[in-house]
């Protein structure tokens, strides 16, 4: 399994799509027990489930990691673990699959200079208070004691370069494990 972490707009999504377009991944769902927002599917973009179900299923020990965000549950099911999955997590969810001590599950830092990061969030309608809290708390979350496989640097390459050189630091990994 892929798993990608990283500072906001430093690629992250983009590199997950661009990954599962050419190589056939699939995302790893997670569930939560916000509202589904327009648009989203079911299956697809969450699962989507009950206060009470989630908690049942915390009880069941059936999920890796959850968090509570903004008055709702999230979480990481057991059963979505897979090898061709990606999964995108900020770093306590990070440290929670790394706690399984599973080789299958390569981890990828994606880094973007803070600058660009700032431009990308103005360019696609953040707010500017928006953006600076989120730079700010990215400093401490992803900046400080966050220990990953690899380091990929998201500058001067494209999305496509950047999903292919991920895809052959996964690969060649699986094969000598």
């Amino acid at each position: 399994m892929i798993i990608l972490t990283g500072p906001s707009a430093s690629g992250k999504t983009d590199i997950a799509k661009m990954l599962i377009s050419l190589f056939n991944y699939q995302k790893f769902v997670t569930t939560t027990t916000r509202q589904k927002r327009v648009g989203e599917i079911d299956g697809k973009d969450y699962y989507f489930i009950n206060k009470e179900d989630f908690l049942n299923k915390i009880k069941e020990d059936a999920f890796i990691e959850y968090t509570i965000y903004n008055n709702n549950y999230y979480g990481s099911f057991k059963k979505e673990k897979a090898d061709n999955k990606i999964l995108i997590v900020e770093p306590n969810g990070l440290k929670a699959f790394q706690k399984l001590n599973d080789p299958h599950m390569i981890s990828f830092f994606i880094d973007s200079d803070e600058k660009e990061r700032y431009q990308r969030m103005l360019k696609r309608g953040d707010e500017i208070s928006d953006i600076n809290r989120r730079i700010n708390n990215d400093r401490v979350l992803f900046y400080k004691d966050i220990k990953t496989d690899f380091i990929i640097k998201n500058k001067d390459k494209t999305l496509e370069e950047l999903a292919k050189n991920i895809n052959e630091i996964y690969l060649s990994k699986l094969k000598s494990i």
